[in-house]
């Protein structure tokens, strides 16, 4: 072979190593990237992570050293990173608001619950239920209640059974114990017959 020869295959092999090099520094700063890309998130979705869960939880609230309600829920979750920090109740909850003899005033079930607590603000969704203490019962898929302002509201339709009668309509506002309300846009009046009963359907609020 000659020098000629021996010279080109040199500088082939010399290219092909380069440019094997490069293409290896190409890949390897490209998986960097893409790690680097993959991690942000997880980063950033840390703030949506809970503080706190709890399960079975039974337990009373507090507010001014008087004791205001019960809550029951199989979790509850606190979320203190957000902007807005919250508790969430994911598998429904359960509450008790009492007097200040503590003596229940209100019951309410929902599906799914969210509460803003420097709002002082419960967001409850799904099937709310509520019985107040004349055994009334009321029926929505969203209620409001704003604690600082002792305000409950809805703009979703309500269903709403007094002793004889069944009202209907879509909006609603009412005080904490659900026993001076308004229905904004009243769509029927229908006399109680009879009907299912619900998981929140005692008679009293007492029993």
């Amino acid at each position: 072979m000659t020098q000629t020869n021996h010279k080109n295959q040199s500088l082939l092999i010399g290219g092909l190593s380069m440019v094997v090099g490069l293409l290896c520094s190409a890949c390897f700063f490209a998986s960097c990237s893409e790690g680097k890309k993959a991690m942000a998130p997880a980063v950033s979705d840390s703030t949506m992570l809970p503080m706190m869960t709890s399960t079975g939880v039974s337990t009373l609230i507090s507010d001014s050293g008087v004791v205001r309600y019960k809550i029951i829920a199989e979790e509850w979750d606190v979320y203190d990173k957000l902007d807005t920090s919250k508790w969430s109740f994911e598998k429904g909850v359960y509450l008790e608001k009492f007097d200040n003899q503590m003596r229940i005033e209100a019951k309410v079930k929902a599906d799914t619950a969210y509460y803003y607590d420097r709002l002082k603000l419960w967001d409850l969704r799904g099937h709310v239920n509520i019985l107040n203490i004349k055994g009334e019962k009321f029926n929505t898929s969203q209620l409001f209640w704003d604690q600082d302002k002792e305000r409950v509201y809805s703009d979703r339709f309500i269903r709403i059974q007094q002793v004889d009668k069944i009202l209907t309509g879509y909006g609603f506002t009412s005080n904490q114990q659900f026993t001076d309300y308004v229905i904004h846009n009243t769509a029927g009046i229908f006399p109680v017959e009879d009907t299912p009963r619900d998981s929140l359907s005692n008679d009293s609020v007492h029993s």
